[in-house]
């Protein structure tokens, strides 16, 4: 399992958000560079969002989500939602869970 998951749950619909992309960053050197990137599948998430073979560091990482593609078509407030977080243990499991709705958002760690 990728050491970094997502999932991405609507919550004005009460469903897991299909169709979402994503795209996650690492920060180092003054610059960003993608990881991985995808669109949630059925459930809200994407699997295999890091590469098998990505060996996690410590540091400054940052979750993407594209969620004008999502709310295509009708009224919403956020285009897309950033959220930067940082990693101190690179042993660790890291769930970063976004509860989305066409006006509002919130995150957590989850487990």
């Amino acid at each position: 399992m990728s050491p970094i998951t997502m999932h991405v749950l609507d919550t004005a619909a009460g469903r897991p958000a299909r169709g979402v992309p994503v795209t996650l960053e690492f920060f180092a050197d003054g610059a960003w560079t993608t990881l991985g990137s995808g669109v949630t599948n059925a459930d809200g998430r994407l699997p295999g969002l890091l590469p098998d073979m990505h060996v996690l560091q410590p540091g400054t990482y940052r979750l993407t989500f594209d969620t004008a593609v999502y709310f295509a078509g009708q009224a919403s407030f956020y285009p897309y939602v950033q959220i930067t977080f940082n990693l101190a243990d690179a042993s660790q499991h890291y769930h970063v869970p976004l509860l989305l709705s066409p006006f509002g958002y919130s995150t957590y760690r989850g487990s």
